[in-house]
């Protein structure tokens, strides 16, 4: 039988991916990013790779409050989508990282995550002959940390989305391609609801970071951006995130608290409902909206067309 893709080799609980001779190489160096990305050689037990939580089937998210790592170490913060990342000017929830090459190599060394030094993981890659040959083809050295962080990052910027219901009926004027349920969502995101307020320009986010309430220093304690910068002023402020794709992405918010749309609109709606003694929350969220069942309805119904082709 030919051989062909990627042999698997499970020996001692751990599984090898190993191209053959046969494998094309990529011709570019998005090409090799995504071969990378898919392949658990950068984990520390070759179990783990980055779509094992940035998975293709939920807009490179992953479906759990927190994703699993090697050794089912569990993550401390819900895994956000991998598309939709070229405009933005930070990483992380807690914006830590300000580059997507800097992002890249972050998740490969977390204990909780890939758990592989960098080094380590460039040393892998120098000694498989597939890799060896594929980053001299494409950058004219061995592999590096520098070459490994523009491959991830060269593909990530692949992961587009300007394909969805909402861009054929804005930007192409076909009035069919939503509902009127969605158009009028549309106009409470941008009034009644005050969505746009943080959530604008062609992703729906903002560079900014904000605290929705989820921060009460008991069972919400995690301090986001201040962890980061030491200001008391960013205690509870995490990334506004793009809001394409968000119907693929739950659940929802840094923690995965909330587990479906209607819950993340029913928070918004009344947050003391839900969080009734946070701490530096936003004054954009100090008094209810007041939504009816029908906006909340309508609400979700313009969300869900930003959800571009499957990939």
């Amino acid at each position: 039988m030919k051989k062909t893709g990627v042999i698997l080799l499970i020996g001692v609980g751990w599984m090898i991916a190993a191209f053959t001779h046969e494998t094309p190489l990529p011709g570019s160096t998005a090409a090799l990013g995504r071969k990378l990305f898919f392949d658990p050689i950068l984990s520390r037990t070759y179990t783990i790779s980055c779509a094992s939580c940035h998975q293709p089937a939920h807009a490179f998210a992953d479906t759990s409050a927190v994703s699993t790592g090697i050794f089912n170490r569990k993550g401390k913060r819900n895994t956000p989508s991998a598309m939709n990342t070229r405009l933005q000017v930070s990483f992380f929830w807690d914006g830590r990282a300000s580059t997507l090459e800097e992002q890249a190599l972050i998740p490969i060394a977390n204990p909780d995550e890939m758990g592989l030094p960098v080094d380590e993981a460039v040393a892998r890659l120098q000694k498989n002959k597939y890799y060896r040959t594929a980053f001299k083809q494409l950058f004219h050295e061995n592999p590096s940390r520098e070459n490994l962080a523009k491959a991830l990052a060269g593909f990530e910027r692949t992961l587009e989305t300007n394909d969805t219901p909402f861009d054929d009926w804005r930007l192409h004027e076909n009035e069919a391609a939503v509902s009127a349920a969605a158009k009028r969502g549309f106009a409470l995101f941008n009034g009644k609801a005050e969505c746009i307020k943080c959530h604008f320009g062609p992703d729906f986010n903002n560079v900014e970071f904000r605290s929705i309430g989820l921060f009460d220093g008991k069972q919400l304690n995690d301090s986001g951006r201040a962890a980061i910068t030491h200001r008391a002023t960013d205690l509870g402020k995490f990334k506004i995130g793009s809001l394409r794709n968000i119907a693929q992405t739950a659940p929802y918010m840094h923690n995965g608290m909330f587990k479906t749309l209607a819950e993340v609109i029913d928070y918004y709606n009344d947050p003391d409902k839900v969080v009734p003694h946070s701490i530096n929350r936003d004054t954009l969220l100090q008094k209810p909206l007041s939504l009816t069942n029908r906006e909340k309805q309508d609400l979700e119904a313009f969300l869900r067309t930003l959800s571009g082709k499957e990939m």
